[in-house]
């Protein structure tokens, strides 16, 4: 396995590049074992684990929702039930906006509550729909978490592939939840796993665009527009660019290093040896609970020094 990471402000993209730490796959199972401390779970009880399903998150934001809009924008919410101030993940799917479906995946049951996220798909789904989806399902989970047990201070989003875009959008882009009232810095992080960093390039062809694939574009639907040093910590994880979709291990390294030149606290980048973007999921799952387990500790801290 092979990672790139850090949170030194200094560090140019070729130095990040330069400075990838290469570690045996023994090593790397044991630095990322997920910590069960994630959820403050008494010893004496053991964790019991509950799963609400199909909840339609726009509530009663849009009472003009067509049949596809209330088929496809539910949630389903897998959590702690017996313990308190757990961190929450809410997680996008993959599959190019015009595929997939809500799922778990790798986070279940480890102390760590899921919000697995259905939105609306193109061809019936335009721009910005998605996105605007996203949005409501994140704004859905920072004002419900606390009901049920979870911290609102330790809300992820994260996402696979045009999941990792949809999530990079709605924690760098301020505009998406402030359509709800809430602020993106209200989130404790994001983790977009072998996301695009510059214009999806399926949001490109809905609005018109019939250049190649590839062709880069960074307009203000390009989480690298939005990069700032006050948006969330940041948590990016790759294939290996050997196997990877094209540039898109390269797209991840310019956001990092734009990050960290633009002073960001808090950037990690993750090039995942001989995953490529079918199985980059598995890894991620390995890496997502340390840098959770990380933050979080530093919000309770911070709690304390409050107190």
């Amino acid at each position: 396995m092979m990672m790139s990471h850090g949170i030194n402000n200094s560090v140019t993209m070729n130095q990040t590049v330069k400075n990838r730490i290469v570690v045996t796959a023994l090593s790397s199972f044991l630095l990322t074992i997920p910590v069960q401390s994630a959820a403050q779970v008494s010893d004496a009880k053991p964790v019991t684990y509950k799963t609400e399903r199909d909840i339609y998150y726009y509530e009663k934001e849009n009472i003009t929702a067509d049949e596809y809009q209330h088929q496809q924008c539910t949630l389903d919410f897998h959590y702690p039930e017996n313990s308190k101030n757990f961190p929450t993940v809410v997680w996008f799917h993959g599959g190019g906006l015009t595929s997939g479906r809500k799922s778990f995946l790798g986070l279940r049951n480890k102390g760590i509550a899921m919000v697995a996220v259905g939105y609306r798909l193109a061809p019936q789904a335009k721009h910005p729909d998605y996105l605007r989806d996203a949005a409501a399902a994140t704004a859905w989970t920072l004002r419900h978490v606390a009901g049920r047990g979870g911290d609102a201070k330790k809300v992820f989003i994260a996402g696979s592939s045009a999941g990792g875009w949809l999530a990079a959008m709605v924690a760098m882009d301020p505009r998406w939840l402030a359509a709800h009232n809430l602020s993106n810095r209200q989130l404790a992080g994001v983790i977009p796993v072998s996301g695009q960093m510059t214009t999806h390039f399926h949001d490109k062809k809905l609005r018109g665009d019939t250049g190649p694939r590839f062709r880069p574009i960074i307009d203000e639907f390009a989480p690298l527009y939005h990069a700032s040093k006050t948006v969330p910590p940041v948590c990016l994880i790759v294939g290996d660019r050997r196997v990877e979709l094209k540039a898109r291990v390269e797209e991840n390294e310019l956001m990092s290093a734009s990050l960290r030149a633009l002073g960001h606290p808090h950037v990690e980048f993750y090039e995942m040896q001989g995953l490529s973007h079918m199985t980059i999921n598995g890894g991620a799952w390995l890496l997502m609970p340390n840098f959770i387990q990380k933050i979080s500790d530093q919000i309770d801290a911070s709690k304390t020094e409050i107190r």
